[in-house]
């Protein structure tokens, strides 16, 4: 073998999984095209997701020819399946947001309408880990399964969303599919009991309408779900919504708002520190959450049913997911 074949065999190659629903693949070739010349890297190797899976086993593949960075062409739940499969492995991840709400690339400050931007960023950028969620979730059958999620879990208001908002809804109306869905769930407002426990505490008993267990904690809007919530310090954030009616939710969504506005500008985070909780709010944080419910209730993990579940646990594999970002992109949030 000569030299240069030996460096040819050892050049650098870059995968693109992609959701071919939401992909626009046209633009995204040239720029890959554009990146691989620039940097003198072999030609990317593509992959198409599948419905069956959500992308795991063309993650699987793309893993299998050891590419130096997997590109993910998706929303959320797209992102979540290829994590299950990437996590762990070394291999980093670059995103190319395709998807409704797109939370995991908002909080790493990923480009939303800028293919080149997010081209480059995988090509060139830096590497971060960030915890991965894993959820254990058992129905009223006793079926056990185990799924990944890199930015929330949730029962409730959450779930309602994830599982009567169809997909073509989601593609030709964004975030206006979820009106319907929101509408419905605060309309009836139905409370259901759950036993938790945070670590290794004592096992507390509440009611709640939405329970919301996070990775990283902003909404779209700039809404801040869950303020305390960092993609990296190994911490899951728990929210429970326990509103008392209509004023109720109205007064979750000011603070929701408000939070969102404060972590701007220290002024106002400081003015909103001094503020009093609500009691429709209640915040919990540890390494692990664990629940267990008296009624069958449907569960979403980064924006997809799971169907219904009386029993989950959730833990964190602390820096697991390694994800390729422009320099200077990615800061933790103190």
């Amino acid at each position: 073998m000569t030299a240069t074949e030996s460096a040819a065999e050892t050049r650098r190659h870059a995968a693109v999984v992609y959701n071919p629903i939401k992909a626009r693949l046209d633009p995204i070739r040239s720029a890959v095209i554009d990146q691989e010349r620039a940097n003198g890297w072999d030609r990317t190797r593509w992959y198409e997701t599948s419905s069956a899976d959500s992308g795991r086993s063309a993650a699987a593949q793309a893993l299998g020819e050891q590419p130096a960075v997997v590109v993910v062409v998706g929303g959320d739940g797209t992102v979540r399946a290829i994590a299950e499969v990437m996590h762990g492995t070394g291999i980093p991840v670059a995103l190319l947001p395709a998807g409704t709400g797109n939370l995991l690339a908002r909080e790493l400050s990923t480009p939303l309408n800028d293919v080149a931007a997010c081209i480059a960023a995988a090509f060139t950028g830096d590497d971060r880990g960030i915890d991965v969620g894993t959820a254990d979730l058992e129905d009223e059958t006793g079926t056990r399964s185990t799924h990944a999620f890199v930015v929330m879990a949730g029962i409730g208001l959450d779930a309602d969303m994830a599982q009567h908002t169809s997909a073509i809804a989601k593609k030709h109306l964004g975030w206006l599919a979820y009106v319907t869905p929101i509408a419905r769930s605060i309309i009836r407002n139905r409370l259901f009991h759950l036993n938790y426990r945070i670590d290794d505490e004592r096992v507390s008993s509440t009611r709640a309408h939405t329970v919301i267990v996070g990775n990283c904690g902003t909404l779209t809007g700039n809404l801040l779900l869950l303020p305390a919530a960092v993609i990296d310090d190994g911490l899951l954030d728990v929210v429970m919504m326990r509103p008392e009616g209509a004023f109720g939710w109205a007064r979750i969504g000011t603070r929701l708002t408000l939070q969102g506005i404060a972590r701007q500008s220290r002024v106002t985070g400081s003015m909103m520190r001094r503020t009093p909780d609500l009691l429709s709010l209640a915040y919990v944080q540890g390494r692990q959450f664990e629940a267990r419910f008296d009624t069958p209730h449907v569960i979403e993990l980064d924006g997809d049913s799971f169907g219904h579940v009386t029993r989950v646990r959730m833990s964190l594999h602390p820096g697991a997911l390694l994800v390729r970002v422009a320099p200077q992109a990615f800061r933790r949030r103190e």
